[in-house]
């Protein structure tokens, strides 16, 4: 009986070394693993041993026999994915070795700021050397970056990944310093005269602007704000966000928005246990809202969020999901990948699930609506919020076979009291550090920053994760990102290219806490 990874999957690939007949794909020396949406067990090699079990960190795979209702498309989606002709497979999973320290001069000492997932997977790499110290800064006064403020309340198993993150803090040589913002409690300049190198794991935390006319009016938010703000940030907790109008348009059909969507329509005493503050949680309970529009400018074929993520908001209790029947379109090349079967695996499911949504009438469920081909032209209202007006669109190919959305001419209005946007992220340039401002990322090479996109490599300075990539891949994405950052840095350091660290005696901690 085989078992099926489902909708919390992590993708760190914890399972795939566990697994002893290479059963679990992709693995992440394949080239689709870092774009893959989940892991997938082949059915037909797996022995049932249940070793994926006890490794994955968030618990998502589960024995078929013991599938609920809701988890049962997950079998379909395990083994699609092998109905293609894959490549033949090695008898196990090829093990990226960590990399060893060599020089013995000094004892590496390495400093980290952000404590996200990419930070305490990078230290985790680190820590495999013996003698081998991290230091991990982070501005809040918890742990964990997005895993612990990111993660919808209600996916309690994608939250659990934090316990890895506790085991990875409990080994010899970590410390964590919370409370302490760099460029403002410490300078880069101070991190180096302490440690050998320092790598930043910050992530991208501002939201890419929507600049058209109305965003700046009451009744208008990204959707960042809203999930910090019911996930209790800390910089978040004074918000207040108008739920009075029956109607909210979230603009931008990812993750981020598939889950503030659930959140405004779930019934909230399903929240009750779980880490929603208690003013959020009063907030929601007055809420008026019934339905949640969730608007994409291009077809269903590029809806930017996961198989996994969709397939759990189809299975939550309460809310009814729909979608416009005449803006299931698809461009021509996705209808000519599907006419020779070579159609994505995630858009191929993604598509599947579409499909099957049916039309809810006279039900007293809160609704999310699916809408495509939509661009937003003009946020409406004088002071505050009352409408979005949207161009019709239609889909065009591109010079590189890519799906453009052009304009038809056609417009629409939905009304709605509250918008929030979810179309993108990008990093925030921190005091003293070299940034991309035109992507919005520390300029990198493979890891080593540079002092300027394609320039020179800036000695003992390292960033891993979204500021080093860009917002793009899961949780678990950032342990392979972080793996070929710490392998570049300990050969710098093996080589000599990192300067040994000055003694400073009588100091201790080469930080300050802030006061507040």
């Amino acid at each position: 009986m085989p078992h099926v990874v489902t909708q919390s999957c992590c993708s760190d690939a914890s399972c795939v070394y566990a697994c002893p007949v290479n059963c679990i794909h992709p693995t992440p020396d394949e080239p689709d693993f870092l774009t893959a949406e989940m892991l997938h067990i082949d059915p037909a090699s797996c022995v049932d041993c249940g070793a994926c079990v006890s490794a994955c960190p968030v618990d998502a795979i589960v024995p078929r026999s013991k599938l609920t209702e809701t988890q049962l498309p997950f079998l379909t989606i395990n083994a699609d994915f092998y109905k293609q002709q894959r490549p033949k497979r090695p008898l196990l999973a090829p093990v990226s070795p960590a990399p060893t320290v060599t020089r013995e001069r000094q004892a590496l000492r390495v400093a980290i700021v952000g404590s996200g997932p990419s930070a305490m997977y990078a230290a985790d790499e680190l820590l495999t050397q013996p003698g081998v110290k991290v230091d991990v800064y982070d501005r809040l006064s918890q742990p964990h970056g997005l895993a612990r403020l990111g993660v919808a309340p209600d996916h309690e198993k994608t939250r659990q990944v934090s316990r890895l993150f506790d085991q990875i803090a409990a080994q010899p040589g970590f410390r964590l310093h919370l409370g302490v913002e760099v460029g403002k409690d410490i300078t880069h300049d101070r991190l180096l005269d302490d440690h050998h190198a320092v790598v930043y794991a910050v992530g991208a935390s501002r939201d890419r602007e929507l600049t058209i006319p109305g965003a700046d009016l009451d009744g208008r938010s990204s959707a960042t704000d809203f999930v910090a703000w019911y996930n209790g940030h800390p910089d978040h907790a004074h918000r207040r966000f108008d739920l009075s109008s029956k109607r909210a348009v979230v603009i931008g059909n990812g993750n981020v928005a598939l889950d503030v969507a659930r959140i405004l329509t779930i019934d909230p005493d399903r929240l009750i246990g779980t880490n929603v503050p208690s003013y959020a949680l009063t907030a929601l309970r007055e809420s008026n809202i019934e339905e949640v529009h969730i608007v994409g400018r291009r077809g269903v074929a590029q809806s930017a969020f996961t198989v996994p993520e969709f397939a759990g908001l189809l299975a939550t209790a309460g809310i009814d999901v729909s979608i416009h029947r005449d803006e299931i379109m698809l461009d021509a090349a996705t209808i000519a990948l599907a006419e020779t079967n070579d159609l994505p695996h995630a858009v191929e499911q993604k598509l599947r699930l579409l499909r099957r949504i049916d039309d809810v009438t006279g039900s007293a469920n809160r609704r999310i609506v699916l809408r495509y081909l939509l661009s937003p032209t003009r946020i409406l209202g004088d002071t505050s919020v009352t409408g979005v007006e949207f161009d019709r669109m239609t889909l065009d190919t591109g010079a590189d076979g890519s799906a453009l959305a052009v304009a038809t001419g056609d417009v629409e209005i939905i009304d709605t009291g509250l918008v929030l946007t979810s179309i993108g992220y990008r990093g925030v340039a921190l005091p003293g550090v070299p940034f991309d401002d035109r992507r919005g990322v520390i300029p990198n090479d493979d890891g080593r920053v540079l002092d300027a996109p394609g320039g020179v490599v800036v000695p003992g300075s390292y960033v891993t994760g979204w500021i080093k990539r860009g917002p793009s891949g899961y949780i678990g994405t950032n342990k392979s990102c972080a793996q070929g950052t710490i392998r570049n840095l300990v050969e710098d350091f093996n080589n000599g290219t990192l300067a040994d660290i000055a003694p400073r005696p009588g100091q201790r901690t080469p930080w300050r806490r802030r006061r507040n």
